[in-house]
């Protein structure tokens, strides 16, 4: 992208105190789907954007909670409000709402239709539990097993051990497809999830119609597959937060919780800058 007077306007994060802190028009974005304070007990005294910006630096620094700066809130805060909105389920409802406005901006109908599946395997470390081997791809950690739609806004997504095979793994993923995108009929995805075995497995779920898109087997070398390069680059905007370069999570439930926030930093950004 060329730096021009517009753009660099547009993009600048000088004036904040941390590249990753949000700006005024990202916290305009996300602070109206944040928890209004609560009517009874005590009066809320910590400050909600401090808070998002120390969850924010965390996924774009890659850090240990320990490492958080001194001048975001206490750690036990940031980390109280992060396990809280992880298991009450406010980050899935934070990015369904951005998915939605993204797409109404762009001119689409606000609950997607067709989607693209693909999963990621990552690395983990010794104090995670529920890990396996991908014999494929010759990595021992967990797959990270997203659902898309054709812009590449992320809709559902689940988090396994990655000696599971794609085809057994992605179940899980329409199966909260039903709650996320109960419009979407249609599903692009590679050859993992071939055969009956798949849709023997989604007659108890749901019904959708899986259309495989397989690489030439003339190509040589890169070759760009339609569709399903979307998921692909969804999987490059999660990866520029350094917290997702491995699995650092000792539960499934924040290795899905990290992968949705950084999600919902790259939306703010985009529905901010449109």
């Amino acid at each position: 992208m060329p730096w021009t007077e517009t753009t660099r306007e547009r993009y600048e994060r000088s004036a904040a105190r941390y590249s990753s802190d949000v700006t005024d028009g990202e916290w305009t974005v996300v602070a109206p789907l944040l928890p209004p304070p609560n009517p009874l007990g005590r009066p809320r005294q910590v400050d909600l954007r401090a808070v998002w910006d120390a969850i924010q630096y965390i996924a774009a620094a890659g850090c240990a909670w320990s490492l958080l700066p001194k001048d975001f809130p206490p750690v036990s805060t940031v980390r109280y409000y992060f396990y809280r909105w992880r298991d009450n389920g406010l980050l899935t409802e934070v990015n369904r709402a951005l998915v939605a406005m993204a797409r109404q901006r762009e001119g689409r109908n606000r609950q997607p239709t067709a989607g693209v599946i693909d999963s990621q395997s990552v690395k983990t470390t010794e104090n995670t539990s529920l890990s396996g081997y991908d014999a494929g791809k010759r990595i021992k950690g967990r797959k990270r097993h997203i659902m898309t739609d054709t812009c590449g806004h992320l809709i559902a997504l689940r988090v396994h051990p990655a000696n599971i095979q794609d085809r057994d793994g992605a179940p899980g993923v329409f199966a909260r497809l039903r709650r996320e995108a109960p419009k979407l009929r249609h599903v692009f995805a590679d050859g993992g999830c071939a055969g009956p075995k798949l849709r023997d497995a989604l007659i108890g779920i749901g019904r959708w119609t899986i259309q495989i898109v397989k690489r030439s087997d003339t190509a040589e070398g890169f070759e760009v597959l339609p569709r399903r390069w979307v998921v692909e680059r969804t999987f490059a905007w999660l990866g520029k937060c350094r917290r997702l370069a491995k699995d650092w999570e000792k539960t499934i439930e924040s290795a899905e919780a990290w992968v949705l926030i950084a999600h919902i930093r790259r939306m703010t950004r985009r529905l901010a800058r449109a």
